[in-house]
């Protein structure tokens, strides 16, 4: 969430004449994140969210605009598109693709506490459940041949370690079997900063532009290296566990999932740590941009390959 595409307050006033929100207030850019414009848009009815669509197009978007609206209204905490005076939840604004959503409570968190990742855990899970029922299909733009494509792209800007440990880690990938584990709508993004906590509980869950249909696995492999993780790179037993725990209760993992989970969590810091490295060094320019630090997960992931060869050594003596 940066601003790439400046917004005026003129634009904004226009645009809005389309939507029954009364008169703008106040516009505010927002500089976290990485690949879409966003702006806070306090208006005579409320706050909301701006989003003006970078790397997605128009025919793309209905899909996540329809998740969201499709899990608000199933209890998900998560925020619902408006809609204009026609009806229709996605305009255009500065030749860009532009969506506004509801402002959900709450603030994200830097130190989670076991409570919070128990209460991640049981969201998540809920989200899982009720996209079980969504018609809409999403495909991954970040598979396994965006990996594969990114690490060709990054791998001669690496030092001699890091590269050996790219190769290793797309020779594992090229082994690793996920084809049985269930499936579903999943996040993808679902980081600290992409969740409200108000209080102790989940305000809200924002950012859906990178929802998929995928492997469901994957999706607390991805959260659990963001909320549980150590500073230096190792994961937090407890946290974990809350997490897990939390998740089990409402939508049991089977045994196939537990026996690839150390796997996956190595799949899901290499989708991150690659990414993180094509934007650092392939920058998009932009008015206020935040560049996040490929270093964060090239530890979670040395540390992931570390864990399993442990644990395989272990069971070798």
């Amino acid at each position: 969430m940066s601003v790439f595409t400046t917004v005026s307050t003129e634009q904004m006033q226009q645009w809005l004449k389309s939507y029954p929100l009364g008169e703008l207030l106040d516009l505010q850019g927002i500089a976290s994140g990485i690949t879409n414009t966003n702006y806070f848009v306090t208006t005579t009815t409320g706050r909301y969210v701006l989003t003006l669509f970078e790397e997605h197009s128009a025919e793309e978007l209905p899909n996540f605009l329809d998740l969201m609206t499709h899990l608000a209204e199933r209890g998900i905490p998560c925020p619902h598109p408006v809609r204009n005076n026609n009806g229709h939840s996605l305009g255009e604004l500065n030749g860009k693709p532009a969506a506004l959503v509801s402002c959900l409570a709450g603030k994200s968190l830097e130190h989670p506490l076991p409570q919070h990742c128990a209460e991640i855990g049981n969201v998540l899970a809920r989200m899982h459940v009720a996209g079980a029922s969504f018609q809409g299909r999403m495909s991954n733009l970040r598979c396994r041949n965006w990996r594969i494509a990114t690490a060709a792209k990054v791998s001669p800007l690496l030092d001699d370690e890091n590269r050996q440990m790219l190769d290793a880690q797309l020779a594992f990938e090229r082994t690793f079997d996920t084809s049985a584990l269930p499936q579903g709508i999943i996040h993808a993004d679902l980081f600290r900063d992409n969740v409200l906590m108000d209080g102790d509980k989940v305000g809200g869950l924002i950012d859906f532009y990178y929802a998929c249909h995928d492997v469901l696995l994957y999706d607390i492999a991805i959260t659990v290296n963001d909320w549980c993780v150590n500073a230096d790179g190792s994961l937090d037993a407890e946290r974990v566990q809350s997490l897990l725990n939390a998740y089990h209760a409402v939508r049991p993992l089977t045994e196939e999932e537990q026996h690839a989970w150390l796997g996956m969590l190595r799949v899901a810091a290499m989708r991150f740590w690659l990414s993180r490295l094509n934007d650092l060094h392939f920058p998009q320019e932009g008015e206020l941009t935040h560049a996040k630090d490929p270093v964060y997960f090239e530890r979670i992931l040395r540390q992931g390959i570390a864990a399993r060869e442990q644990i395989l050594a272990n069971w070798v003596n």
